[in-house]
């Protein structure tokens, strides 16, 4: 049986949309467990602005999922570290490892199959060629 406080915290993910991504709390959002979308993204940028609402109605559809938002502009000390060069960037990670990271605002049938994919991968077979590219820079 779940613990009252556990069984409140996946209600309110249940009930969240996207979240706003700063320098204080990107860290700790990527590196939990379970899959996390980030959406690099400026005001000004018109093809993030198509990408917006399909970003939006993602979160909607899958409340497993957690959906961020950086804003360029307001975090441009995060997208640097990041190394955002062009915008929109989406990345996602699956228990804190990076599984994606492209430029490029997709149509809404794309980034379903994309999710889809981030899904159906298979963490241990992740984490062994993370590992062997670990071995391979030492």
């Amino acid at each position: 049986m779940k613990h009252p406080a556990e069984f409140r915290l996946n209600e309110e993910k249940k009930n969240m949309s996207t979240i706003t991504l700063t320098k204080e709390n990107f860290e700790s959002t990527i590196t939990s467990e379970g899959i996390t979308f980030v959406d690099f993204w400026a005001e000004w940028c018109g093809p993030c602005r198509m990408f917006a609402p399909v970003f939006e109605d993602a979160s909607g559809k899958y409340p497993e999922i957690t959906f961020g938002k950086v804003d360029t502009e307001d975090q441009q000390e995060l997208a640097a570290a990041a190394g955002i060069s062009s915008i929109p960037t989406l990345m996602a990670f699956r228990d804190g490892i990076l599984v994606f990271s492209q430029p490029g605002a997709l149509p809404a049938p794309s980034f379903a199959e994309l999710i889809d994919a981030v899904v159906a991968l298979d963490m241990e077979e992740v984490r062994a060629e993370v590992a062997k590219q670990q071995v391979n820079q030492d």
